[in-house]
């Protein structure tokens, strides 16, 4: 039977905590991962009705979009709705895995499947980040070469951009003296060895470091890897926040509106005045994403979408770009779709849940 941390796992091949924000606190929050794992609901907020829906369908994890708990908790004695929540959870056996901003920053996450509501074409970063990618240079006798470079692709190194299995490989003469103890693959204890050896240069994602460095050494020939790892300041293109493209068309503004109104399911959209007759290059970012917005203006979107712009950042848009605040909720509501379409590809073995409960804290009144 799939265990809870089995599950947590490959959400975390997906959406690595190494990604999240420093002030997120993403990961499992409330329970035990070693447990069996009965079932999964997926929600965007977790609340104490969500809970009790989760042990009314006999869901024993939680998959949330929010962590219920962003800040230390000194005292949980039910004084509020995020000390009951995890309460409830905890006397019920039930986990609580929140994924927030590792999955914002993931290529494949929140905002990529915002642009596919969307109908974008030619979706890339808003704000790629950097420090991001290593450069792992290994030495290897020429005729482990191949075998090399498969285990560090199968491990996810080699990749820039929208190509994979990239490398470069230089040849040269390395020399080593076993000493005693040693189990050399080549030479005698004792005796300097001269060694044609290539040089094999490759990229490598900081958040699959680990399992990079274990797939070298198992593949390696030499009891000892010669190998070094360098930090690049280079942007890594699919990690980090936000998304910008282009519409299938151009659009005039008040039909742009109307799009983005029934494709996010909003009840309304804030909006600054646009200057431009048509739209077509979009930005957008979801959840909180006032921090982009100059990107999204340096970058020539002619519209950015996002959610809780505070009222004196709307006289920011300097003229050149259309605001649209459609809400933090309808920005983010998609995560529950985007959840159970890769639980559902992923996992058979135990039930996968969507809330029917709209956990929305923000009423409108028309």
């Amino acid at each position: 039977m799939t265990t809870i941390n089995e599950v947590i796992q490959k959400l975390e091949d997906w959406a690595p905590l190494s990604l999240q924000e420093s002030y997120d606190n993403g990961g499992l929050i409330v329970g035990n991962g070693d447990q069996p794992l009965r079932g999964v609901l997926i929600s965007l907020d977790c609340t104490e009705d969500i809970v009790d829906e989760a042990i009314k369908k006999d869901c024993n994890l939680i998959v949330s979009h929010h962590p219920i708990v962003f800040s230390g908790i000194k005292k949980l004695n039910g004084k509020n709705y995020i000390e009951r929540t995890v309460i409830k959870a905890i006397q019920n056996n039930v986990a609580i895995y929140a994924v927030h901003t590792a999955l914002d920053n993931v290529h494949t996450g929140v905002n990529q499947m915002i642009g596919r509501r969307l109908g974008v074409q030619q979706m890339t970063i808003l704000r790629p980040k950097k420090e991001q990618l290593l450069k792992l240079t290994i030495y290897t006798p020429a005729e482990y070469l191949k075998e090399l470079e498969e285990a560090l692709f199968h491990a996810g190194a080699g990749k820039i951009g929208n190509y994979d299995q990239c490398t470069f490989v230089s040849k040269g003469e390395g020399s080593f003296r076993p000493l005693p103890g040693a189990n050399p693959f080549e030479g005698t204890i004792g005796e300097r060895k001269i060694q044609q050896e290539v040089k094999l240069e490759v990229l490598v994602p900081l958040h699959q470091k680990g399992q990079v460095f274990k797939a070298m050494q198992q593949a390696h020939p030499y009891e000892e890897v010669a190998h070094e790892w360098v930090k690049l300041e280079n942007l890594h293109q699919e990690i980090g926040s936000g998304m910008i493209g282009l519409l299938e068309r151009p659009m005039a503004v008040q039909d742009f509106l109307g799009y983005v109104k029934e494709k996010m399911g909003c009840t309304m959209v804030k909006h600054t005045k646009m200057h431009k007759d048509f739209i077509q290059k979009v930005a957008w970012c979801g959840g909180s994403g006032d921090f982009l917005l100059e990107d999204a203006i340096g970058q020539c979107a002619d519209a950015y979408i996002s959610a809780d712009f505070k009222y004196h950042r709307f006289f920011d848009h300097n003229e050149r770009i259309m605001i649209c605040d459609i809400g933090h909720f309808e920005t983010e509501s998609c995560v529950i779709d985007l959840l159970n379409d890769w639980f559902t590809e992923k996992f058979t073995t135990f039930a996968i849940h969507k809330t029917e409960i709209v956990t929305n804290p923000v009423n409108y009144y028309f």
